[in-house]
């Protein structure tokens, strides 16, 4: 057996780090987390100083019994998991789960998986750091006073099932507000001026009068005093400037920078940093820090000097921010700047060459730019108007890489570059237009930019940033959706030819892509939590229970201690709530009355989510009620969206003598017949399309239906062989089964696609959870 045994959280992990160590080591894996708090509300000894009470979770059962036996015959034990305060806390379950001596266990860190790094880690153990776990422990624990004892208040008052969290409530706070601040916006309108002009030259370039005119009025006077202008230029002003690169990638920046340059969710970016890392392409993904270690800055430089130049390169080292960054640490980089393409995985490669590039964008020189006013004179008045241009005189750091914004783009984009042109030189005059624009609401949170607000406001750390946002989603608190804009019609003067033309033109405006969406549910929940237990969901109170764990972690706090001056406040508002009557959760709103029955019509949440009813519920009788649809809401919806709402399921006609009806359900609008349900297309109106579009739909699904089927069986039809989204597979009763590399989909047997079934349902399952992901 081998003298060595190296322990760490994911066989990915195991099996690159075993590639660098010799015969003497043996690297397993933990598969995450091995114990954690009991289940129920024996966890916590609350009269006993807050004391977990720990249990080995049921899947880890036989890792934990195998890892025991590997370790009685090992002579030193290499507990390797993160250098964080999660992978602190696992091996230290882990001294504790197998009961191992610690004399003989050593506890190395590396921030990448490199032979290098692991070797360095060889050389220099250390004993776990206690003040780590211990910070670990009270976010574990205070976490689950929070969710333990507010959770049963909501199934009382609201719902059965609901469940809050400390960060996970503040998140969906932002998101609420946020929804409640774009509904009470009143976008005002003004309107811009544009000029269309040419140099002497021949060169035509734009012109725009630097202020907006608040009314159509105003733009139809001055476009009159325009009438018989001539123009000039009056001051050409030349500025220099530079752009500087932005530092490498924190956890935090890397997400938002996925979200907008590769469309990955907060989720999807972890997990693929997360495969990046265990195979050795990039350092420790879970990072506030900004900073390069001298080793990064060396080799990012000699990669800068070799690919780009010298007058490329520009050492710099950025400081963090953020007050509880650890600088010791180092930002997101590839481990070897040497290498840009690691081929492979599409997204892996992608996210890899983000990360490579922010990384060595980070050392090269500013951008060195030129920026050109023009003044341009107009004759008939003492207003001016103002063009400008850029150019880039030296490429720098954007020859590699640009950051992008959330903010969206202007609408009238400047000139980039302008002709070139002399103060006192006469321009044509081609058009000049007023177009009417609006005002805009701030815009709702993506993903990503959710988590750019925790982290603004102090709240959440690098590890439990993806986990917040999956969490708030999963529990159906907040939906994230794209979301089809509205039309407008908007108003646009124009000057041309000595004539003034007004015209009405319509756009699409408010179109949402992708954006997060507070449900009812989620809603309610939020307000009760404000009006109730405004210190859980209290920013600075969040953000200075944040400040608390650092400080347990550097040693200058007891956590017992801090975990007792929480829980007392918290508990007594808990038992003030137990007195709260459910009628003073708002769960339902009287919208008025039936205009032809004169019954009541309230908007209520129910078991399923929320619904229209008319009329009281007499005992007996079948209520008159319908379900909102997806993008309604409880609290903004009128009396005339819910009446809409009456008119589903609507019959349409028939085809081939049997019914066919029109309906709205969980998944939008569809056609029901004969028992088969087919979705509306996106432009389909539910309340108004006809019986021929109804059929042509039905229709088109059969043919579509018909190509996804290769192969049904007469004696089993219950097995089929058919072509997904993914290519062809066999499907028996509710089991989807994958189909060899080798086997033709057409030629399969019954008995071989039984066989497979059976093959692939008697594969043992993977441990809960993705490797290395931490529980």
């Amino acid at each position: 057996m081998p003298k060595n045994l190296v322990i760490v959280e994911s066989p990915a992990k195991a099996k690159t780090i075993e590639g660098y160590l010799g015969k003497d080591f043996q690297v397993m894996s933990s598969y995450g987390h091995v114990r954690d708090l009991a289940k129920g509300d024996k966890a916590i000894d609350i009269q006993n100083g807050f004391e977990p009470i720990y249990e080995i979770s049921d899947d880890k059962i036989e890792v934990i019994k195998t890892l025991r036996k590997l370790a009685e015959d090992a002579e030193t034990i290499w507990l390797a998991t993160d250098d964080d305060r999660e992978g602190e806390a696992i091996s230290w379950h882990l001294l504790q789960a197998l009961e191992i001596d610690e004399l003989k266990t050593k506890r190395i860190v590396f921030r990448e998986i490199t032979k290098k790094a692991i070797l360095k880690a060889i050389e220099n153990p250390r004993k776990i750091d206690i003040d780590l776990v211990n910070a670990q422990q009270a976010r574990r624990v205070l976490d689950r006073l929070v969710g333990y004892e507010i959770s049963p208040i909501l199934w009382k008052k609201i719902k059965a099932g609901l469940s809050a969290g400390r960060v996970q409530s503040v998140a969906v706070r932002f998101v609420v507000e946020r929804e409640r601040e774009v509904e009470q916006f009143a976008s005002t309108s003004h309107f811009k001026i544009k000029a269309l002009l040419t140099t002497k030259a021949g060169k035509t370039f734009t012109a725009s009068l630097p202020k907006d005119l608040p009314v159509e009025g105003d733009a139809q006077s001055f476009l009159e005093t325009c009438l018989p202008a001539s123009y000039q230029v009056k001051n050409i002003e030349v500025k220099p400037g530079k752009r500087s690169p932005a530092p490498p990638f924190t956890t935090s920046t890397l997400q938002q920078e996925a979200s907008r340059k590769l469309g990955f969710s907060v989720s999807q970016t972890m997990a693929v940093a997360q495969r990046l890392y265990e195979s050795g392409r990039i350092s420790y993904m879970r990072t506030d820090s900004t900073s390069l270690s001298e080793f990064a800055l060396t080799s990012a430089g000699d990669a800068i000097v070799g690919n780009y130049g010298a007058e490329y390169h520009e050492l710099r080292q950025f400081k963090t921010k953020s007050e509880s960054a650890q600088e010791a640490h180092e930002a997101i980089r590839p481990t070897e700047f040497t290498v840009q393409n690691i081929g492979g995985e599409n997204q892996e490669q992608r996210l890899y060459e983000l990360i490579w590039k922010r990384a060595i964008a980070s050392q090269m020189a500013d951008a060195q730019l030129e920026k050109t006013i023009a003044t341009i004179g107009i004759s008939t008045t003492d207003v001016t108007l103002q063009a400008t241009g850029e150019v880039i005189k030296f490429d720098g750091f954007l020859k590699v890489y640009l950051e992008s914004s959330d903010v969206e783009e202007a609408e009238d984009d400047d000139n980039k570059i302008l002709p070139a042109m002399l103060v006192g030189e006469g321009l044509g005059f081609n058009w000049m237009k007023a177009t009417q624009r609006f005002t805009r609401a701030a815009p709702r949170y993506t993903e990503a930019s959710l988590v750019k607000k925790l982290e603004e406001m102090g709240i959440g750390r690098p590890s439990t940033y993806a986990p917040t946002v999956t969490t708030i989603e999963k529990r159906g608190y907040v939906a994230k959706e794209s979301r089809d804009g509205k039309k407008r019609e908007y108003r646009e003067l124009t000057l041309e030819k000595g004539n003034i033309k007004a015209i009405t033109l319509s756009e699409v405006f408010g179109a949402e892509k992708n954006k997060l969406f507070p449900t009812d549910i989620g809603m309610v929940v939020n307000d009760f939590l404000v009006k109730f237990f405004v210190e859980i969901v209290d920013y600075t109170f969040t953000a200075s229970v944040e400040k608390e764990f650092d400080e347990i972690a550097n040693g200058k706090k007891n956590w017992h201690k801090m975990i007792d001056q929480f829980y007392h406040g918290f508990h007594q508002s808990v038992e003030k709530t137990q007195n709260v009557d459910r009628s003073e959760v708002q769960k339902s709103r009287e919208l008025g009355k039936h205009p032809e029955t004169g019954q009541s019509v309230v908007v209520r949440l129910g078991r399923f989510g929320p619904y229209v009813q008319i009329g009281e519920a007499e005992e007996g009788a079948k209520n008159l009620n319908a379900s909102l649809n997806k993008t309604q809401r409880m609290d903004t919806i009128t009396m005339e969206e819910a009446l809409e709402l009456f008119k589903m399921p609507r019959p349409v006609g028939e085809f081939e003598g049997k019914s066919m009806v029109v309906g709205i359900g969980k998944f939008g609008p569809y056609v029901k017949h004969d028992s088969n349900f087919v979705s509306l297309p996106k432009d389909a109106d539910p309340y108004t399309i006809s019986e021929a579009e109804c059929t042509e739909l039905i229709g088109n699904k059969r043919v579509s239906d018909a190509n996804k089927l290769i192969k049904t069986f007469e004696a089993n039809a219950d097995v089929k062989v058919l072509n997904g989204r993914y290519g062809p597979y066999v499907v028996i009763g509710k089991q989807n089964v994958k189909i060899p590399k080798g086997k033709k989909p057409a030629e399969l047997t019954l008995e071989e696609c039984l066989a497979l079934g059976a093959e692939q349902a008697d594969k043992p399952a993977k441990p809960k959870g993705k490797w290395g992901k931490k529980k």
